[in-house]
């Protein structure tokens, strides 16, 4: 593992650590898309099919249950927790996530490093993956409130593709010179997603505050 792999895990885990702190200590869901949510269990279940069949490292069996069962945690408590379910937005969280799924399943069957359940199923999840935010985006752009909380867990998981995305770099001049293409044209795809997104919240940060009143 080399350092810019160990960066975006944990970049990755402290936005969903963010987010979560928003859920239960604010006890709101207000500003998250659920859709997303949903696309991340998908996600992460049909890549860490191998959890229990082959073994890498302790390191990465935590790290995987970790996100899949936060994934999980996420959307419970946005659907069934009797005070977060009631601030989640259903009227601007439109966007029909359940499109993407069928496409992406097909490229998968199509275009994977081999041809059996666990590679079509691993190419699925990182060609959803880069998509998966689309519904956030989606509902960021039409409430046009972002608060502190929500733009930062966004932020972190852009940070954390464009990580990922220069780890695979790393590990072509470093290691093997092997060209990944399915996770490198994913991780391109999907911090092109956040570009517009990093634009307008690194230019809010720099916008001054107007002082308290007396």
């Amino acid at each position: 593992m080399n350092l810019f792999r160990l960066a975006g895990d944990m970049t990755h885990l402290l936005s969903i650590i963010v987010l979560l702190l928003k859920i239960h200590t604010m006890k709101s869901c207000a500003g998250i898309s659920l859709k997303t949510q949903e696309l991340y269990i998908v996600v992460f279940a049909t890549r860490y099919l191998d959890l229990f069949t082959r073994h890498v490292s302790y390191y990465n069996t935590i790290m995987k249950l970790v996100f899949l069962g936060t994934s999980v945690a996420i959307v419970w408590y946005m659907r069934y927790h009797k005070v977060v379910k009631q601030t989640y937005k259903k009227d601007e969280d439109t966007f029909k996530h359940y499109f993407l799924i069928p496409p992406y399943f097909v490229l998968a069957l199509m275009v994977h490093r081999a041809f059996n359940v666990i590679e079509v199923l691993w190419s699925f999840s990182l060609y959803l993956e880069a998509v998966a935010i689309l519904p956030q985006l989606m509902l960021l752009q039409q409430s046009r409130n972002i608060d502190n909380l929500t733009g930062k867990y966004v932020f972190l998981l852009g940070a954390y593709r464009a990580l990922y995305l220069i780890n695979w770099i790393y590990r072509f001049f470093m290691e093997k010179h092997e060209v990944r293409w399915i996770p490198w044209l994913s991780g391109l795809v999907q911090t092109a997603l956040y570009a517009d997104f990093f634009y307008y919240y690194i230019k809010s940060l720099n916008k001054p505050r107007k002082p308290l009143p007396v």
